[in-house]
């Protein structure tokens, strides 16, 4: 799996940080480790510090905030996507798809009103 930023990818100053180019395996340890660090534990999840994702030009860390702002950065290299515990269960609900089997779609994990996207993608697409 691997993760990177890209931005102002459609000329209208809308960014996207991707996870893609994983199989069906790597989303269910995606999936149970969001699930078990951020919803059960309420910990953070520091993917910089998860051995099966290879951050390329950024970083992304997960955390629980008291409203749903999806991703917010302050230098376009660290991204903070902050989400309820709600918000959270709906992205574990978006990630179900890509771990029953091996798909070629992708998904958005949240759907708010913000700059920058998380895009879900098994391929680099």
């Amino acid at each position: 799996m691997e993760l990177d930023y890209i931005e102002d990818y459609n000329g209208l100053e809308e960014n996207i940080v991707r996870l893609f180019n994983f199989n069906k395996a790597e989303a269910i340890k995606f999936r149970d480790l969001l699930k078990e660090t951020v919803i059960d534990k309420k910990q953070k999840l520091d993917l910089s510090q998860v051995d099966f994702v290879n951050t390329n030009n950024c970083n992304l860390i997960f955390g629980l905030f008291k409203t749903d702002e999806g991703i917010l950065t302050k230098d376009n290299q660290t991204f903070f996507c902050i989400l309820t515990l709600d918000g959270f269960i709906k992205m574990i609900k978006l990630l179900e798809p890509f771990c029953n089997k091996e798909k070629k779609g992708y998904q958005y994990l949240y759907d708010i009103d913000s700059p920058t996207e998380l895009l879900f993608s098994p391929s680099a697409n």
